[in-house]
């Protein structure tokens, strides 16, 4: 499964809102240094869709807000 998200760093606490068209804006505290972001992303969305962190992977904007995330649920 493809998920399109936006990301937002520095937030004051994490979140994932699902839009209507499927899209998730995240909202991270880790700040885009060094790949904290990133790493803090594929937690958490590994955690909302109860899957292994190894399952979630980063398919395209790897150092841009606007990411494709690919999420294997058959793990």
């Amino acid at each position: 499964m493809y998920k399109q998200v936006k990301v937002k760093t520095n937030a004051r606490q994490q979140k994932i809102i699902e839009q209507e068209d499927g899209s998730l804006i995240v909202s991270l505290k880790s700040s885009p240094v060094d790949g904290k972001a990133n790493a803090e992303l594929l937690k958490l969305l590994a955690n909302k869709f109860n899957v292994p962190k190894s399952s979630v992977k980063i398919k395209s904007g790897l150092s841009s807000r606007q990411k494709i995330i690919e999420i294997d649920a058959d793990s």
